[in-house]
């Protein structure tokens, strides 16, 4: 498949994600004539966000690959600290950096990018709590509502959210234009 006629991007989604964080991305993807595909453990569970909020998997991340995939997003909350212990999790996180695919994280969700040990050489930002693990992965952490570096798009927290999406769109946008 042409990744042109690729319009999927995957969500990771774990209990204790933050809400809006989730949301919006998807709402955004979906009126930009994305598909997100919320990918968590298991398919079709539904996973509580921090606050309550549930959300509903469309598949497991263990049935999905990269290369169905235009990009991926992370999350923040406390999701991420679960999903970067689980292999496939950091798996898939390396092919999509290695395929030069979208990789965006927000607030933790960086956490699931040090883990997977992606991060040393990029310019990125993330919330301070998690600054030094990114530093001590190599990052060159900065503190800014979005840092783009190559494929990878970063924020620190919700009131970043519509920098955050707009440069997701932008990435996403450009690795489908003809060639």
């Amino acid at each position: 498949m042409d990744v042109r006629d690729l319009r999927r991007v995957m969500i990771f989604v774990e209990d204790l994600y933050e809400e809006m964080e989730l949301w919006y991305p998807k709402y955004r993807l979906e009126e930009a004539g994305f598909e997100p595909v919320l990918a968590g453990p298991e398919a079709r569970r539904t996973y509580q966000g921090k606050h309550g909020y549930p959300a509903r998997s469309d598949a497991s991340f263990y049935d999905l690959e990269e290369r169905d995939f235009l990009g991926l997003i992370i999350p923040g909350g406390f999701a991420p600290d679960k999903l970067r212990r689980i292999p496939k999790v950091l798996d898939l996180t390396r092919k999509f950096m290695q395929a030069r695919k979208l990789v965006a994280h927000i607030c933790h969700g960086g956490w699931i990018c040090a883990s997977a040990e992606v991060v040393s050489g990029f310019r990125m930002t993330s919330t301070p709590g998690i600054k030094d693990d990114l530093v001590h992965a190599g990052a060159l952490w900065v503190d800014e509502p979005v840092v783009v570096d190559r494929n990878m798009v970063s924020s620190r927290r919700p009131d970043d959210l519509p920098l955050f999406m707009g440069a997701c769109l932008e990435v996403l946008e450009s690795s489908i234009l003809p060639f």
